[in-house]
């Protein structure tokens, strides 16, 4: 067991950092306790150690700190988090610590924040539906069990709503296997926090969930660990306690933010819009924490919302995120501006797994034929919407105007379900058939005519 040494040898505090002297045996990552001349305590991380001094970034901020009296230990351990299958149901801050209330978790074991790495070898192949009640994700952008498939917004768009209405409404189809939301919320304001907890509460989601909360006012540096800690606990419910977890991390841009505000006290060499050069490698330790292992009968599915500055996909934090997950929602403004909810834009948006999670025994036969006939309706219908914008609706074929009327109806009816609204698949497919019925049976060319003849005639009795 290592000796706890005490220094007082702090020769420099700026912004979220401290330099400490005349270490010894320090080593990176190592949990570091301040105590203040006023007896108070306070959290910070080993960053670097160079020879004998040692660079500490702290969670709760730098000030009031007296370089002469501040007085360091150095634990020897790394930051854990105490887990408990008592989480579920309760409400953390960023770091970890209860702030709903309740009696402080009695933990079973502490497990290091920045969890294990998984051996490729080791994953299980994600093959299981989710279902979020929403039909713009379930029936054309399918999420499935251990994946990590983020949200696309913008500033001023409902993602925070979207974020909710997921958390109160996913779960797994035709499994008694337990399933937990963990929600990390980074960055946001008092008010954001109150909605979230409000409505877990209001709906009864809060039994089922885990909430950790970075509000905007606390420490930057904080932020960084807060989705650790969340993705810590959703590995244990996951791996050992066999739950099905899913994590929704917001806003993953105020977390990028905070990496590039403590990169730029480090006086690091800033890479693409002054965010730091291993900014790719920071977010691919967070969203490679989703998966499934063999063996284990839990699952770690990740949802990361992000709002892209000035709507901009090809800003680094969406461009990234891109590469190291398996697709993307993305929310329209122009949906948005027009009263659509949720206005996902499906079009651009993709699940790379969703041919794995659909079909007969996950969702249903028709999944896959009705998605990709929608998606060129859809995609057509615009097309059509585009052309009568330049040359006049005169132009238009009779078939480009059925086209048109499928295109404000899929929008109006299909899109447009509202944040309160909590679909099955099988009412979305339903759906999907009655917009399909507006085109002539001849314009159905991805869908097999034995399918057309089981499900079609059902929805024009409709």
């Amino acid at each position: 067991m290592k000796v706890i040494k005490e220094y007082r040898t702090v020769s420099e505090v700026v912004g979220p950092l401290m330099i400490v002297d005349q270490v010894a045996g320090v080593h990176f990552n190592e949990l570091v306790e301040i105590q203040l001349h006023d007896g108070s305590k306070r959290q910070g991380q080993v960053l670097e150690v160079q020879e004998d001094k040692a660079m500490v970034q702290l969670f709760e901020g730098s000030s009031g700190i007296n370089l002469e009296k501040a007085k360091v230990r150095f634990t020897g351990h790394p930051l854990e988090l105490p887990v408990s299958e008592d989480m579920v149901g309760r409400i953390f801050n960023g770091m970890g610590k209860p702030i709903d209330g309740g009696p402080d978790i009695l933990p079973e074991k502490y497990l290091d924040i920045d969890g294990q790495a998984i051996n490729p070898v080791a994953r299980d192949y994600p093959d299981e539906f989710i279902q979020t009640g929403i039909s713009a994700i379930d029936h054309l952008n399918t999420l499935v069990r251990g994946q990590k498939l983020p949200v696309f917004s913008g500033s001023g768009l409902p993602h925070k709503e979207l974020a909710a209405q997921i958390a109160r409404q996913a779960t797994v189809l035709n499994s008694e296997e337990n399933f937990a939301v963990v929600f990390a919320a980074m960055g946001i304001t008092f008010e954001e926090a109150e909605f979230f907890m409000n409505d877990l509460r209001e709906t009864g989601a809060i039994d089922r969930s885990v909430l950790f909360i970075n509000l905007a006012n606390d420490p930057a540096i904080e932020r960084i660990a807060t989705p650790r800690i969340a993705l810590t606990a959703a590995e244990y419910l996951a791996y050992e306690k066999d739950m099905h977890v899913l994590v929704i991390m917001t806003d993953m841009t105020n977390y990028c933010e905070a990496l590039r505000e403590v990169s730029a006290a480090r006086r690091e060499v800033p890479g693409r819009r002054g965010y730091p050069g291993y900014l790719y490698t920071n977010l691919s330790t967070l969203y490679e924490r989703a998966g499934r292992l063999v063996g284990k009968k839990g699952s770690v599915t990740q949802i990361p919302i992000l709002s892209m500055p000035e709507d901009d996909i090809t800003h680094p934090i969406p461009d990234l995120t891109g590469y190291i997950t398996e697709g993307q929602i993305i929310l329209s403004r122009d949906l948005y501006n027009s009263g659509y909810r949720p206005p996902i834009n499906v079009l651009p948006s993709l699940s790379r797994l969703k041919d794995k999670g659909s079909g007969e025994g996950k969702t249903r036969g028709d999944h896959a034929a009705t998605m990709n006939q929608l998606f060129a309706a859809y995609a057509q219908g615009k097309q059509a919407k585009e052309l009568a914008v330049v040359l006049g609706e005169s132009a238009l074929s009779d078939t480009d105007r059925l086209y048109v009327q499928f295109t404000d109806r899929f929008e109006q009816d299909y899109i447009n379900q509202g944040f309160n609204t909590n679909r099955s698949i099988e009412e979305s497919l339903d759906l999907g058939w009655q917009l399909l019925s507006i085109l002539p049976r001849t314009e159905l060319k991805r869908i097999k005519d034995e399918m057309i003849d089981h499900y079609l005639p059902q929805t024009k009795e409709e």
